[in-house]
């Protein structure tokens, strides 16, 4: 009897010995690996700064975190190797890791897509005035670079539930089963998947894009982002209006940037018939010269009603882009009425009453 008690504490301590040792070298093993990830990456970020590629900077940004990540899942890989575990929690722990590694395969495409996006969108320059051609790529890009996203994070959940035997089932469906599962899913989300075939329109066919100006809802403003299933336009007193993407495809909206960015802008002047409009004519053509505003392309005025009581006169001018117009419109009204007011008083609007003498019979 005390030859098996002592058997018996020989093996617990032997398997606690082995157990701390295990623990021991699994944090050497994990300690060497930070201290290896750190060195190579001030090494990374030494050789990024000397290159004059700025992709390398930028990739290993992207890549750094994900890259951690799997050198601590081989370290537990590693780790669960030197551990003594019963086959239950060894299962458990096979599982788990196999889902991991798909995560992390996820995790490393999605930011190979996103760092392939900021690589191609870096051609092109949004702040140049005639950005018409960036702002097609920006919208598409962007548009499809969600929608990438989505199908392979479907696909990772996908064959995440087919490691799993009880809902093996599950994973199948969503590839074997698509015609089935999209009927099913069709009922039961049709408004989230018009907006998201909305989305993937807009992005083929782009009535609208990135930093247009639009009208929508009787708000003027700038496409600021486009999802899969909503738009955000920025409105000019900094308000940001939600828009579901279908409605850029079931309803009209103006938009004043769909061909090129400049864009004409109007002002209207109501004077009395007495008006010398040559004048006027010559004042406009000097004020638009000075205001530092007018791109030099359109400059028209033009009498375009004349009613029983004044004159409507319309000034037509031409800028770059839409802020600009409204900025150059508000100039030239302001300066138009000074204009008038110091020169022509007799020549604003008045209404005109006849006075008949009484009869003297």
């Amino acid at each position: 009897m005390i030859e098996k008690t002592e058997n018996i504490f020989n093996q617990n301590a032997f398997s606690t010995h082995t157990g701390l040792t295990a623990l021991l070298i699994g944090f050497s093993i994990v300690l060497i690996s930070i201290v290896l990830y750190y060195i190579l990456s001030r090494l990374f970020l030494r050789f990024a700064k000397r290159s004059e590629n700025q992709n390398i900077k930028e990739a290993w940004k992207k890549f750094k975190n994900p890259f951690l990540v799997l050198i601590l899942l081989i370290d537990f890989i590693i780790i669960k190797e030197l551990l003594t575990l019963d086959d239950k929690m060894y299962l458990y722990i096979r599982q788990f890791v196999k889902v991991f590694v798909i995560f992390c395969i996820t995790w490393f495409l999605v930011r190979a897509i996103n760092l392939t996006r900021e690589m191609i969108l870096r051609r092109f320059d949004m702040e140049q005035e005639d950005n018409l051609k960036a702002r097609k790529v920006y919208t598409q890009f962007r548009v499809l670079e969600r929608i990438i996203i989505f199908v392979v994070i479907l696909i990772a959940i996908a064959i995440a539930l087919m490691t799993f035997d009880g809902i093996k089932r599950i994973g199948i469906s969503l590839f074997a089963s698509a015609g089935m599962a999209g009927i099913i899913i069709g009922f039961a989300a049709q408004k989230m998947l018009g907006s998201i075939l909305a989305g993937f329109q807009i992005a083929l066919t782009q009535p609208i894009r990135i930093d247009d100006v639009v009208i929508v809802e009787n708000e003027w403003g700038w496409i600021e982002e486009i999802t899969l299933t909503y738009v955000v336009v920025r409105i000019w007193d900094k308000r940001r209006l939600i828009v579901p993407t279908t409605y850029f495809i079931e309803k009209p909206f103006q938009n004043w940037t769909r061909v090129s960015a400049d864009i004409l802008g109007t002002v209207y002047i109501y004077t009395d018939y007495h008006l010398p409009v040559d004048k006027l004519r010559e004042a406009f053509m000097q004020i638009l010269e000075e205001s530092g505003l007018w791109d030099g392309i359109t400059g028209v005025m033009q009498v375009t009603n004349a009613t029983d009581r004044s004159l409507e006169i319309r000034a037509l001018m031409s800028a770059v882009n839409s802020p600009t117009a409204w900025d150059l419109r508000v100039y030239v009204r302001e300066r138009l009425i000074g204009f008038l007011q110091q020169n022509f008083p007799e020549s604003l609007p008045r209404t005109r009453v006849e006075m008949i003498p009484p009869s003297l019979e």
